[in-house]
Formats: C-alpha cells, structure tokens, sequence
C-alpha cells in the first residue's frame, strides 16, 4: 500500500488542543536521575489491542480464521461488546459488513489520514520514543506519523482540537503518564481498527512502563495466539535479542458520548534493530484486503 525508502521521518505532527486543565507536580533537578530511559525502537508483531484481565475491555474480531486467530483481511468489531453505546455499535457493525464484503471500510490507514490516538496504538507496529527534559516526541513508522507530550505542563483552557489532541506528561517513579484531551474528530477519526467512533469528548490516559523481558513474550505471545502474526516466523518487527526489558502501554479511553463506561486496553512491545524507514503513503481503498495492490497513481512520462 506504501512506497518505503530509507530516511528520516518526514512528516511533523500537529497537536496543540485540550478541553480542560490538569496541573502536574515539577519535575525538579533532584528526581531526573530516576526518569526511565525508553529510547531506541520498540515494536510488536500483531495489530490491534490486548485486553486486560479485569473491567471493560476493547473490540476483538468476529470473524476468525480456521486456526482460532482473528481474521486480518476482515475486520468485524465485535458490536455487541457493552462498552459500546447502540449508536456507536450500529456504526461497528455496519463497517463490519463492509470488510465481510471483501473490501476495507475507509479509515486512516487506507486513506492516508492522522492516526489520531488511541487508534494509532491499534495500527502502529513500531514506534520510537525521543525524550527531553520538556517534551517527548512519540515517532510512528507506519506513514510517518507523530505526537508530541509536553511534560509537567497544563492543557490550554482553551482549545482548537487537532489531530493528535493536546497531550501533557509526567513520570510517576519509572512510569511516564500522558494525558490527551482535545481529538479533533473528521470523517475518519476512529477508536480502533474496528470502526468504533468517537467524539470530541474523548480524554485518554496512557501509563508507559519498561517490564522484564520474559514478561513481555508472555504478553506478546499470548496475544498473537489470539489476533495472528504479521510478518511470518521472523516477524516484521523482529526481536534485539540484547537489552533484557520490554515496554508495555496501558491506557483507559473515557468517552461518555459513544461509550457506556470507561475502558482499558494495553500494547506490549520487544526491543527491535529495525532502522526507522521513511514512508510515502499512497491512499488506496483496496488496500490488501482481496489480494490487490495499492492503487497508486502513475503518470504517463516522467516529469523531470
């Protein structure tokens, strides 16, 4: 679906937005020593989110393969999940109609638009955390899409939504906690990989945390028994066998205009050698669903 060549990241996020303020405590000279390091790429074999053990958890797929794992070339929400509200499990079930069709539903990924959160945590394989002392840039390799957290800041009292929203930070001991308000909601904007919608009334809570490595197998391996993998044996992020540690994310999504009840879900990444690849998007409905390729334009002679 995407025209890859080798680079840096192309393409700067937009994100300044909120709709209410939250004061963090300062981060002071005192307890920087402490904050924990999650440079370098990080990243997972399968799409989508892990449910957790307890409470309202996230869309899973219907349709599944003959194998038990969910079926990738047909993305069915399941809308009878309780968290949805009946209007916003219409439209998940609608969508899913459309990809037992044999074609995708439009959303970001097959129409080139921002991944906004927390649906880029169910379509993003691999990510690179930049750290500074003010602000931390979450860079995204699929189409190059990125946020920023300003850390021990307020949200604005005033916001203009943006596609990213307005994401403050701060650690809480060797915990980085972001909180997002202000998601600017289009034709695309979705939750999940599900079609789940959401509203400008979205507030989203995201806990990162490094946790032992035979920890995060175990999360990952359970989850791609569940959901597949993508990549084959290798994977198509495969794992640096050399630092001890993965990164586990998880985050509580509260939208009282299309879900019943807050939710919770978590993405458990390994430590990859993966260099970061700039990536082109070329929009494209038909994406990989049918075995077609990407409908990418071409002119008729080279203009240079």
């Amino acid at each position: 679906m995407r025209v890859i060549s080798a680079g840096l990241p192309g393409r700067t996020a937009a994100a300044i937005i909120s709709a209410a303020i939250f004061v963090w405590p300062a981060w002071g000279d005192d307890n920087a020593h402490s904050v924990p390091d999650f440079s370098g790429m990080w990243g997972r074999n399968s799409f989508g989110l892990e449910s957790l053990s307890g409470g309202p958890r996230p869309l899973t797929n219907l349709k599944r393969l003959a194998n038990g794992t969910g079926d990738g070339g047909a993305l069915v929400g399941d809308y009878n999940n309780p968290i949805l509200k009946p209007e916003a499990a219409e439209k998940v079930r609608a969508r899913g109609l459309v990809s037992l069709s044999g074609n995708p539903f439009p959303d970001p990924s097959n129409h080139c638009a921002p991944y906004s959160p927390p649906y880029i945590f169910s379509m993003q394989l691999g990510m690179q955390m930049v750290q500074g002392k003010k602000e931390i840039a979450f860079l995204y390799n699929q189409d190059d899409q990125v946020r920023r957290v300003h850390l021990n800041a307020t949200h604005p009292s005033h916001v203009v939504p943006s596609a990213m929203g307005d994401s403050i930070g701060h650690y809480e001991g060797d915990t980085l906690v972001v909180d997002t308000v202000g998601v600017k909601v289009g034709p695309l904007t979705m939750a999940d990989r599900f079609g789940s919608p959401q509203s400008e009334a979205l507030h989203l809570v995201e806990r990162y945390r490094l946790i032992d490595y035979p920890a995060a197998k175990q999360a990952q391996d359970r989850y791609e028994q569940q959901e597949g993998r993508i990549g084959g044996a290798v994977g198509a992020m495969p794992l640096d066998p050399g630092p001890g540690k993965g990164l586990q994310l998880q985050f509580t999504v509260e939208d009282p205009n299309v879900f019943t009840t807050p939710w919770t879900a978590q993405v458990t990444y390994h430590r990859t050698k993966l260099e970061w690849e700039e990536q082109v998007c070329a929009e494209a409905f038909h994406e990989y669903y049918s075995g077609r390729d990407a409908e990418i334009p071409k002119a008729n002679r080279p203009d240079f």
